[in-house]
C-alpha cells in the first residue's frame, strides 16, 4: 500500500495477526463490533450498511478483498474495479472513523487458489440446496468461493454482528444458512437495496456501463416491476408473471438492438424458503429476482415479495 494517503479516523490494516490484536482490545474493553465484507469499489450501497453497522456497534469493522475464489476463469476478476484510495476517502468523508481489513491473496487462500475449481488445494464450504439454482445456474462455483471467503472472514473479524445488502438476496440466503448450520456466533442483518434516482440498484460494475447502455440499464428493474404489479393487481399465477416480464425484456431488446445488446440470463420466481421455482399460482410470497447483459455488464436485481428474510 505504497503511497496510499490515510485520512484521519480511519485505521488499515494489511495483516490479519494485527487486526486480530486490535480486535482483541475491544473484546478487551467489552464493546461490540459491527462487520461489512466487501470487494471495494464503494457506492452508497456499501455506505448505508456502514451506517447501520454503527447504529448496531460500537465500532465497525470493513474488508476490502476482491475474492478470487468466487470469479470463473472467463469472468473481470482482473477488471474488476478496485479503487482503495476513493474508498478510504468516501468512509472518512461519511464516518468519523472505520477500522479496514486489506488482507493479500497469499494469507487469505494460503495453499494457493487456483481459478480451475478442480485444481485447487485446501478448505473451501459449500452450502449445498441454496448454491445450484438462480445465480449458481450460470456461476455453478460462485457461492462456494462466497462461502468459503465469508466463512475465513468471519473467523479472522469475530463480529457481534454482520451486515449484507438485499441487492444479493441468494448470497444474504447462503449466507444465513452457513451461519446456522456451521454455528458462526453472529447476528446477520439484511439490509434494504440501496437504488439510484431512476430506480437501478447500486453496483460496483455499474461503472462498467457507458452512457447508452446505462439507458437500457433499468430493463430488469422494470420488469420486476411489472411483475410485482401484475402481482398485486391481476394474477399470482407465476408462470404468466414470468412470461409477461421475459416479453417486456424481448421488446426492450428489439428497441435497443441498433444501440447496444441486451441479453437476458434468468428471471426467477422462487419460495424463499428454499429458492425452490414457483410453478403455479404464489401463495406465501415469493422472491422476484433475474439477470440481465446490457452490453458485457451482468446485472442483478429482486424484489422481497409479501415476505421477509
Amino acid at each position: 500500500m505504497n503511497g496510499l494517503r490515510i485520512p484521519p479516523g480511519i485505521r488499515i490494516f494489511n495483516s490479519i495477526k494485527d487486526f486480530r490484536q486490535w480486535r482483541r482490545q475491544i473484546l478487551l474493553d467489552r464493546q461490540t463490533l459491527g462487520y461489512v465484507p466487501t470487494m471495494g469499489a464503494l457506492h452508497r450501497g456499501h455506505l448505508s450498511l456502514v451506517s447501520a453497522a454503527k447504529d448496531a456497534c460500537d465500532h465497525v469493522a470493513l474488508t476490502i478483498f476482491v475474492n478470487p475464489a468466487q470469479f470463473a476463469p472467463n469472468e473481470d476478476l482482473g477488471t474488476y474495479p478496485r479503487t482503495l484510495q476513493a474508498d478510504i476517502d468516501a468512509l472518512a468523508q461519511h464516518f468519523d472513523h472505520a477500522t479496514v481489513l486489506v488482507p493479500q491473496v497469499k494469507e487469505m487462500y494460503p495453499s494457493g487458489i487456483e481459478p480451475d475449481v478442480s485444481k485447487q488445494v485446501g478448505a473451501f464450504v459449500e452450502v449445498k440446496g441454496f448454491s445450484h439454482q438462480l445465480e449458481g445456474t450460470t456461476r455453478p462455483h460462485f457461492f462456494r468461493g462466497v462461502a468459503t471467503v465469508v466463512s475465513k472472514f468471519l473467523n479472522i473479524v469475530e463480529p457481534e454482528e454482520v451486515f449484507f445488502g438485499q441487492k444479493d438476496v441468494q448470497q444474504c440466503i447462503v449466507i444465513q444458512r452457513m451461519i446456522r448450520d456451521m454455528h458462526f456466533n453472529v447476528k446477520m442483518n439484511i439490509c434494504p437495496t440501496v437504488r439510484e434516482s431512476d430506480g437501478l440498484a447500486m453496483s460496483s460494475r455499474n461503472t462498467y456501463l457507458t452512457s447508452i447502455q446505462r439507458k437500457y440499464a433499468l430493463v430488469l428493474y422494470n420488469a420486476l416491476e411489472l411483475m410485482k404489479e401484475m402481482y398485486e393487481n391481476t394474477t399470482k399465477h407465476a408462470p404468466t408473471l414470468i412470461g409477461a416480464a421475459t416479453e417486456f425484456i424481448h421488446k426492450t431488446q428489439q428497441e435497443a438492438q441498433t444501440e447496444c445488446e441486451i441479453k437476458l440470463d434468468y428471471l426467477s420466481i422462487a419460495s424463499p424458503s428454499n429458492l425452490c421455482e414457483v410453478t403455479g399460482d404464489i401463495k406465501d410470497g415469493c422472491i422476484m429476482s433475474g439477470a440481465v447483459y446490457v452490453g458485457k455488464t451482468r446485472l442483478i436485481d429482486n424484489f422481497m415479495v409479501d415476505v421477509k428474510l
